[in-house]
C-alpha cells in the first residue's frame, strides 16, 4: 500500500491506495505535525498495512519538514514529493515552475489522467483554486479567489452585526434575515463566481466541451445546481499522488 499525504493549511488529508485507486481515506488537523500528535493519528489510520512508501505534496513548510522527519521512521518505505521537477505526468507551461503549489500539480495529474485536455480543477479549500490544463495536456497556471468559509469568516469578524453562520443550501433569492441574506450571498453568489470564470476559461482555451472537475470541502454543495461543474470528485488530489507514484516506479 502507499500512504498519501496532502497537506495543506486546515487539514492533512490521509490516503491508502493501491495500483488502481485509492481506498481509504480521512483528514487530521494540519496543525497536528507540530504538536506531535501526528505519529499517532498516522499509525491509527495506517493500521496494519503494510506501506511500501509515501506521495507528499504540501503547501506548508512547517509541516512538509516534520512529514519528511515522519517518513525517515518508516523503515524500508520511499518518501516521493511533488514539486515540478519530480511531476512527469504533466508538462508544465509557466513562468515559475517552482512557485505552483504541489496540490495544484496532483490535481492537474488527476484530472488530465481521468478527464483528458483540456481541462480545469476547481478546488474548494480554504482559497478556491481553478487549475488548468491545456489541449497539449501541460499546466499553464489557474485562478485563485477567497475561499467559501473565509468570505463569510471574513464578513462576521469585520462586521459588528453579521453573525457567524453554517454555509448550506438555501433556495432563498431576497434574504428575509441577516443570516439568510448572507448564505445567498456566499451559496448563490460562489455559483456565479464560478460561472463567469468557466466561461471566461472557455473563451480563452478556445473549448467548446471543457471537463470541469470540482474537488475540495464545499464541492458537492456548490457543484450540485451548477452544470458547468461537470464531475465532482472528492479525492482528486490523493489520486494525483498516486498517479504519482505509479509514474515513478
Amino acid at each position: 500500500m502507499i500512504l498519501l499525504l496532502d497537506i495543506g493549511n486546515t487539514h492533512t488529508h490521509l490516503g491508502l491506495a493501491n495500483s488502481v485507486r485509492v481506498t481509504k481515506q480521512v483528514n487530521m488537523p494540519t496543525s497536528a505535525w507540530q504538536r506531535q500528535e501526528a505519529d499517532r493519528l498516522l499509525r491509527d489510520f495506517i493500521g496494519k498495512a503494510r506501506i511500501e512508501g509515501a506521495s507528499l505534496c504540501s503547501v506548508v513548510p512547517s509541516a512538509t519538514i516534520a512529514a519528511r522527519k515522519w517518513a525517515e521512521t518508516l523503515h524500508g518505505s520511499v518518501l516521493l514529493e511533488l514539486n515540478f521537477k519530480t511531476i512527469r505526468v504533466v508538462g508544465i507551461d509557466y513562468p515559475k515552475p517552482e512557485t505552483i503549489g504541489a496540490d495544484r500539480l496532483a490535481n492537474a495529474i488527476a484530472v488530465k489522467h481521468h478527464f483528458g485536455a483540456p481541462s480545469v480543477v476547481v478546488d474548494f479549500g480554504t482559497a478556491v483554486t481553478f487549475d488548468v490544463v491545456n489541449r497539449l495536456g501541460d499546466y499553464v497556471g489557474g485562478i485563485i479567489a477567497p475561499g467559501l468559509s473565509a468570505m463569510t469568516s471574513y464578513l462576521h469578524e469585520k462586521t459588528a452585526l453579521l453573525p457567524s453562520i453554517e454555509i448550506r443550501e438555501t433556495s432563498a433569492v431576497i434574504g428575509r434575515n441577516t443570516e439568510e441574506a448572507m448564505l445567498i450571498g456566499a451559496v448563490h453568489g460562489y455559483r456565479g463566481l464560478i460561472r463567469g470564470l468557466v466561461m471566461e476559461l472557455k473563451r480563452e482555451l478556445k473549448a467548446r466541451r471543457l471537463p470541469v472537475v470540482g474537488t475540495g470541502g464545499y464541492a458537492r454543495l456548490i457543484g450540485a445546481r451548477l452544470p458547468e461543474i461537470t464531475a465532482v470528485e472528492p479525492l482528486l488530489t490523493l489520486e494525483g499522488l498516486r498517479l504519482l507514484w505509479e509514474a515513478h516506479r
